[in-house]
């Protein structure tokens, strides 16, 4: 299935959108999407069939951004963590990586048509060289759109990040580049992965799980969270509108 998905709204669809979109929306809308695993197990499917399907709501739920006027989406895709699962499954992820940051690429004039660009976020070295390779070409593609930003977290934990980071000025410090004084919560903010852009305002995880799984720690700090029940897979398209009215709510 293609990144964006294509195709007209249902009438309901349509009547929650332009309601919702009638009031304040979010800027910056970051996912856990949970639950592609458990979907396998409740459909007595393949562990790769579920990840394919939660691919597939994710390209749903990224039409549905657009059609809100969401400018920025991050998407936890891959925990570093997930490394320490069975070879089996690792590999099945990464092929899976494979055919769609292909596929991604294969689909430039739709991304230009939407003016999405591209953003992967995490220790890309981590991850086999030929996905590294696929992943430069989808950001240097679509580097010059600013219509709207996805960013996709892949071999990614915030630790990790937070890390890199203090190392990054360590490292200013020990060449001379920095002084002690000038090291701040600015500073390693301008460190960060996620450096290019703001914090964001809304995160929806699914699959019921209430744990932020080592995901933008240090961006949450002020946000609306919303757990959704439903598995990623099993996810309605209108649930991301009923989300955002939810939003609209919090801030009157």
């Amino acid at each position: 299935m293609s990144w964006i998905r294509e195709g007209e709204l249902t009438i309901i669809e349509r009547f929650c959108a332009n309601i919702i979109k009638a009031g304040p929306m979010p800027k910056h809308v970051a996912f856990i999407m949970d639950g592609n695993r458990r979907y396998a197990q409740k459909c007595h499917v393949e562990r790769q069939q579920g990840h394919s399907e939660g691919f597939d709501k994710l390209a749903q739920t990224l039409r549905w951004c657009l059609n809100l006027g969401i400018q920025e989406v991050t998407v936890y895709a891959f925990s570093i963590e997930n490394f320490k699962r069975s070879k089996e499954e690792v590999d099945g992820l990464m092929d899976l990586a494979r055919q769609k940051f292909s596929r991604l690429l294969e689909e430039q004039e739709n991304l230009k048509k939407h003016g999405v660009c591209i953003r992967v976020l995490g220790d890309l070295p981590l991850l086999p060289v030929d996905i590294q390779e696929l992943i430069a070409q989808a950001v240097l593609a679509t580097r010059n759109y600013n219509k709207c930003f996805l960013n996709v977290c892949f071999a990614y934990t915030s630790r990790h990040e937070i890390s890199n980071a203090v190392r990054e000025m360590a490292w200013g410090v020990e060449q001379g580049l920095l002084e002690p004084s000038d090291v701040s919560e600015s500073l390693l903010d301008k460190c960060l992965y996620t450096n290019n852009s703001p914090d964001p305002d809304l995160l929806i995880r699914t699959s019921g799980e209430v744990r932020l799984s080592d995901f933008l720690l240090w961006q949450v700090i002020e946000l609306l969270v919303i757990l959704l029940s439903a598995d990623i897979p099993f996810m309605p398209g209108v649930s991301i509108s009923l989300v955002a009215r939810i939003f609209l709510l919090e801030l009157v």
